[in-house]
């Protein structure tokens, strides 16, 4: 049988050691020896002796923060021995490790899979979501291992070195030691009072020292239900209320 389809581009890669990789740019392949988690329902195939587990809320705290943000990332614990592909209705995926020390903060429509090693949690993001429909809370994730995000088309990462301001629906992840905030965009005017608008009313804002990941497309983002895991960096009101 000949077909381009079984080029060496389009088999499968193989590793010696287990982990996270890129299969190709849309498909993400675990080589599964112990387990990781994942977004629910984004597995596509999976090869030897594998379990998929649906993840509780880990908690009353992590409970009533569900509930009440509506934000988080609905996830699958997949442990044993094998090879698992993942994707997300063919998005870009894009591989981050973390190091001790740094901490990332993520929509949780953009998350796709991370190393159980991680740590992982709901936080406030400061002085925007109240303005916005982009949320009030996002995913936080500190600690050490990899995760893989997603982007809608190839995304630009900002050094925030000056002023920074990124629509809120296109801004999928950045450091979680920025100072985030509202930027009124639209100037009120005769135009403003007729009807009339930019489509571009208001921005998020960055400052500190750090990086914004910001992906060509705009859409307003998801999530359900909140695992287990802490992280030591941010914070929020519900964090403070409703801790573990």
């Amino acid at each position: 049988m000949r077909s381009e389809l079984f080029s060496a581009e389009n088999l499968e890669k193989e590793h010696s050691q287990p982990g996270l990789r890129l299969q190709n740019a849309k498909l993400l392949k675990a080589e599964l020896n112990g387990e990781f988690l994942a977004r629910t329902g984004s597995m596509v195939a999976y090869q030897g002796q594998v379990t998929f587990e649906a993840l509780g809320s880990g908690g009353l705290g992590k409970f009533l923060k569900q509930k009440l943000t509506g934000e988080g990332v609905p996830l699958m614990r997949i442990r044993g021995n094998g090879d698992v592909f993942l994707a997300d209705n063919a998005a870009d995926i894009h591989l981050i490790d973390l190091e001790p020390g740094d901490a990332l903060s993520i929509n949780g429509a953009n998350v796709l899979a991370f190393d159980s090693t991680l740590n992982y949690d709901i936080k406030m993001v400061g002085g925007v979501g109240m303005f916005s429909n982009a949320g009030l809370f996002n995913c936080v994730f500190s600690g050490h291992g990899r995760i893989a995000v997603t982007t809608k088309g190839t995304p630009v990462v900002l050094n925030v070195d000056q002023p920074t301001f990124v629509d809120p629906q296109a801004a999928i992840a950045w450091s979680a030691s920025l100072q985030t905030g509202y930027h009124k965009a639209e100037q009120l005017g005769l135009g403003t009072l007729l009807g009339r608008t930019t489509g571009e009313r208001f921005t998020m804002s960055f400052a500190g020292q750090g990086f914004v990941i910001v992906q060509p497309s705009e859409e307003p983002p998801g999530g359900a239900t909140v695992p287990t895991g802490k992280s030591s960096s941010g914070g929020g009101i519900l964090e403070n209320i409703f801790d573990d």
